[in-house]
């Protein structure tokens, strides 16, 4: 995930949530993380074969999976609760739309409770350590025929940046909660990380998952064979991303989407913009273009224009402006607006377009943007069987 401006130099180190300082891993949250392993709960097992594979995401859904961020040491007690008012928005938005589920640890869900309404859902029987669902969540699969499963992709503090203890097991117990088969991916990795289509073809960055903090050692090959068996797909298209500037390593759905299969989509930086990020994105663009699906059909890629860092509202030098980190849920699509009101509006015409018979939200979600990430980043969706 792009957690530098756009059009000025990329900081030194990860500056996605400039949280190392307050909250970096100690000698002995280290020591907790090699012991703790690819996930935190038992070793690695292959994903079982049967037709299984991850849907794209414009299926309908059972519900959204979201989680509440409570860590002050985390997020500082100052920025914490405009934090939790945009987790809260964006869950308020959806439940409009399709259920909404939030875990929260126990000591947070009444808060969490008053700020989201009535209208979602907190449970407190799922710890968690923060807001991040799409990398610490259940990746789920159905097999067309009324099955349902979820593969987690042991989740290890996007390269033990962050302390997980929590988070490496949500996965898991978000698929016991919902009464599913759960298996381990034989690689680590983050859901915002692939992007899928649905019909067998995968995205992804390798400054992501081909990284010793993730997958030390292994080769591309391996970890090809690796996603295609946890997503049920026989073809990853790679990116070259960005290595250590965001604590993602640039994350490929804040650049690229899948809208179906053969079709995506690439948010564009100014003609102006040179930074790494915009180097990468036409990369991204480059790559696309000269691909084909995993049935071998030539890719159809459009254009999503992002906006300009001088005009959007938040000054903060890590802010994300990606109006590609859009939600799908049930009927609707979720994305962000940042002040820029001619990229905005443009950004909200492109995606009327490309779903027509969805209804646009747009929100102000700024004071998540300053932690690096977006709507997609912070929701899970669960697919209808």
């Amino acid at each position: 995930m792009n957690g530098s401006r756009a059009g000025s130099p990329a900081g030194p180190g990860p500056n996605r949530r400039r949280f190392l300082a307050a909250a970096g891993l100690t000698a002995a949250g280290a020591t907790l993380a090699l012991t703790q392993g690819r996930a935190g709960a038992g070793p690695s097992r292959r994903p079982a074969a049967g037709g299984y594979r991850v849907p794209v995401e414009d299926v309908r859904h059972t519900r959204t999976w979201m989680t509440w961020p409570d860590s002050t040491a985390i997020w500082g007690g100052g920025r914490l609760r405009g934090i939790q008012a945009d987790i809260a928005l964006i869950a308020r938005t959806i439940a409009a739309y399709e259920p909404v589920t939030m875990c929260a640890n126990s000591a947070s869900a009444a808060r969490a409770r008053s700020m989201c309404g009535s209208s979602v859902t907190v449970i407190s029987s799922i710890p968690v350590d923060d807001c991040w669902t799409r990398d610490t969540g259940p990746v789920f699969r159905t097999d067309g025929a009324g099955g349902l499963d979820a593969v987690g992709l042991n989740f290890n503090g996007w390269g033990d940046k962050q302390t997980h203890r929590s988070d490496a097991r949500v996965a898991e117990r978000i698929a016991s909660y919902v009464g599913v088969p759960f298996t381990r991916a034989d690689f680590v990795g983050e859901g915002g990380a692939v992007e899928q289509d649905g019909a067998g073809t995968l995205m992804a960055t390798r400054s992501s998952l081909l990284n010793k903090n993730r997958n030390p050692g292994m080769e591309q090959g391996t970890l090809e064979a690796a996603m295609r068996d946890a997503y049920g797909a026989s073809k990853v298209i790679w990116f070259d991303g960005v290595y250590g500037q965001d604590i993602t390593d640039d994350h490929v759905d804040a650049t690229s989407r899948f809208l179906a299969p053969g079709e995506a989509l690439v948010q564009m930086p100014l003609a102006s913009d040179n930074d790494d990020y915009a180097k990468d994105a036409r990369q991204q663009y480059r790559v696309l273009t000269g691909s084909t699906t995993a049935d071998g059909r030539p890719m159809d890629v459009m254009k999503l224009q992002g906006p300009d860092y001088e005009k959007i509202r938040s000054t903060d030098p890590d802010f994300l402006a990606s109006y590609a980190n859009f939600y799908l849920c049930n009927d609707a699509v979720i994305c962000a607006h940042f002040g820029d009101e001619g990229a905005d509006a443009a950004a909200k015409a492109t995606l009327a377009r490309l779903y027509p018979d969805r209804t646009i939200e747009q929100l102000n979600i700024d004071r998540l943007g300053t932690g690096g990430g977006g709507i997609h980043c912070v929701t899970q969706q669960q697919p209808v069987a």
